[in-house]
């Protein structure tokens, strides 16, 4: 092995600063040569298969191609350069190829299959890991015939490139759009931060937007100029479409098409009658069918409250607008100023008493004494980036869990939003256990300044819920990487544990701990805490039918194959957003050529996850609501039946250990004020 290249070397955290692009395609060739030697040497030598023997082996395969290829996924994602990008892309193909031909090897699918039917004293965890595999070998075509494997193969290496170049012109695009202004005129509304924050991108020549998140919610919520609203919203809107002022080259209107054929034809491939049937083999949900009475269901109790508080905001905004028709690009700039109106509450106001600090002291705090862990800076540690830092957690018994990165702040060149990635699993290994380690990111506005990074509520519990991921992940004691920490977790389950976090964003006894004047130090005070907890289910109805319409459209679309022309695309969005009956956009509008959830990442037949795993995360935040939000004995019981268990055992049977029967939908109901049956 070329110990010279840093990807190659052995190493607890990965070497950020002496990895370079020039390293990544050499170590994934590297890796997978090696790989395929060690898969035909344990095919020739492994007669009679044990977990020893077979799956220790295929682990260890697993574990030193993560290792790799984490680091390299993670920089692609948040230093983002053209060699970068190229060097990374360059490596899809063949990585995608080495896990199909594993995934479709029959002499290592029949090994699997007598180590499945053996009795060797195999515990409930390593069974649960050899029936996943066993599954995903179905699943990558070990029992098609080998024209069909062939097939699978290139439909999934196609896959994973469009995928890429999908994130790619999205990126490409945010990053491509801005605009330059020699006065603050224009910007009149935006609050003080936001105007700094533009002054600072500008780098002395005036003020920059962009469409970087901060910059561009604050436009959308604080502009009084309607004009400059409405440009920033359908550039936003229209990111990698050619309906909008992007570069056409990275339109993705036919990667959608090709997507959605390819996963048509893959479906059908593996006997599926569509991609949704599909995606749900390895989810909590049984049907494309149940999801759509689950999403319709929701829908029946919340449209009606929505279209309500739309025609609320309808008229407060009617005089202001002197006669004008509300239109998207006014939704967030009213909601606000009713928001300020009604409950005299300001997410900007609040800013002050969120500095990214003292959020962070207290939510560790928090989760020290509902799991009894301790979170502390890892010093001297190399992150990547000056932006980032390293931390570590030790549980109640002093024992090192786990380590996780945390990258914070927008930039140019790093991926928007918010997400948890894992780097390496919890492993044991003879003596030896390796411990899990993940990366938290998120894209909030960085110090400005002398002035610390100050949070919006909205981005608090965006914290919570990345932190909250990152929990399940790192705390798991299962020992087998196939189902420790979030792996082996079904997908409409992976989000229970990050919605759960967040709930202690609202709760007075958290808000103390989390909350802290950065001039004064002063908690946020007892009169603002209960506006926020008033103003929590604000608009509660909206939000929760966009989320329904996104979910229904993906179910949807991935359950029939739209039109070549993709004009079956906008025609089903168009559907569902009459059947909802709620604000319509203006057709240049091209929302899903931007939807990186279902065309770039996991979420693919599959965005209906939130909705699902909210019901699980309000079922089991009422139990703290009963018993107490800090009650040890609560949260001893949540870490030991939910978070340590990690993909061990079905996300259902996890559930109903910790709360005693199978969720219902009530809390969820109850929570965002919404009819309960």
């Amino acid at each position: 092995m070329q110990t010279d290249n840093p990807l190659l070397a052995p190493f607890e955290l990965p070497p950020f600063g002496v990895i370079r692009p020039e390293h990544i395609v050499p170590a994934i060739t590297s890796l997978l040569d090696e790989a395929r030697t060690t898969i035909a040497q344990l095919l020739v030598t492994v007669t009679a298969p044990t977990w020893a023997n077979l799956m220790e082996p295929l682990a260890e395969l697993d574990d030193r191609l993560t290792r790799a290829w984490s680091p390299v996924e993670h920089l692609n994602a948040v230093v983002n350069t053209e060699e970068l990008r190229a060097a990374h892309d360059a490596c899809l193909p063949p990585i995608t190829t080495y896990y199909t031909e594993l995934g479709q090897n029959p002499v290592l699918y029949r090994l699997l299959q007598r180590l499945a039917a053996s009795d060797t004293g195999l515990d409930a965890a390593q069974r649960k890991a050899i029936d996943d595999r066993l599954l995903a070998f179905r699943l990558a075509g070990a029992e098609l015939d080998e024209l069909a494997r062939q097939r699978l193969l290139a439909i999934q290496t196609e896959l994973a490139s469009l995928g890429a170049q999908f994130q790619q012109n999205v990126l490409q695009a945010t990053d491509a759009f801005s605009r330059r202004y020699d006065s603050v005129a224009p910007l009149a509304g935006l609050p003080e931060s936001a105007l700094a924050q533009a002054a600072q991108a500008a780098a002395g020549d005036g003020w920059l937007l962009t469409l970087q998140a901060p910059s561009y919610l604050a436009v959308m919520t604080h502009a009084a100029d309607r004009t400059l609203r409405r440009e920033f919203y359908l550039a936003y809107q229209t990111r990698a479409a050619a309906t909008g002022p992007h570069d056409p080259r990275w339109d993705n209107t036919p990667l959608i098409e090709r997507i959605l054929a390819l996963r048509q034809e893959l479906a059908g491939l593996l006997g599926f009658a569509n991609y949704a049937a599909l995606s749900l083999a390895t989810k909590m949900a049984t049907s494309p069918d149940q999801v759509l009475g689950f999403l319709d269901d929701l829908a029946l109790r919340s449209v009606p409250a929505a279209q309500a508080e739309l025609r609320d905001l309808v008229e407060f905004a009617t005089a202001d607008l002197g006669g004008a028709p509300l239109e998207p690009w006014d939704l967030a700039y009213y909601a606000e100023k009713l928001r300020r109106q009604r409950f005299d509450l300001s997410q900007e106001a609040l800013k002050p008493w969120f500095p990214l600090e003292r959020v962070l002291t207290g939510m560790f705090a928090i989760v020290r004494r509902i799991y009894g862990v301790e979170v502390t800076p890892l010093d001297g540690v190399d992150t990547g980036h000056a932006d980032a830092r390293c931390y570590q957690i030790h549980d109640v018994h002093g024992a090192l869990r786990g380590r996780f990165y945390l990258d914070p702040y927008a930039r140019v060149r790093k991926r928007g939003g918010a997400w948890m990635h894992h780097l390496r699993n919890r492993r044991r290994i003879g003596a030896h256990l390796q411990l899990p380690a993940a990366f938290l990111v998120c894209n909030f506005t960085p110090p400005l300044g002398e002035v610390p990074a100050l949070l919006t509520h909205n981005e608090v519990t965006t914290l919570f819920h990345e932190f909250g991921h990152g929990l399940h992940h790192l705390l798991t004691r299962i020992d087998y990487p196939e189902v420790s920490g979030i792996n082996g977790v079904e997908w409409d389950a992976v989000e229970l544990p990050s919605q759960f976090m967040e709930n202690w964003c609202w709760q007075p006894e958290a808000l103390a701990l989390i909350s802290g004047h950065h001039a004064t130090g002063a908690p946020l005070p007892a009169t603002e805490i209960a506006k926020l907890r008033a103003a929590k289910n604000f608009h509660a109805a909206l939000q929760m039918v966009r989320q329904l319409e996104f979910g229904l459209f993906d179910m949807q679309l991935h359950m029939r194959l739209p039109a070549p022309d993709g004009a079956g695309v906008e025609q089903l969005i168009s559907a569902i957003r009459e059947r909802l009956k709620v604000l319509r956009p203006p057709a240049a509008v091209r929302f899903q050529n931007g939807f990186s959830h279902i065309f770039a990442g996991g979420y693919a037949a599959g965005y209906y996850s939130y909705k699902w795993a909210e019901v699980l995360s309000a079922d089991a935040f009422a139990s703290f609501r009963e018993e107490g939000v800090f009650n040890p004995d609560t949260g001893r019981r949540f870490l030991q039946e939910i978070l340590e268990r990690g993909g061990s055992r079905k996300a259902l049977d996890s559930f109903v250990a910790f709360k005693g029967r199978e969720p219902r939908v009530e809390a969820l109901l109850q929570d965002a004020g919404l009819r309960v049956a």
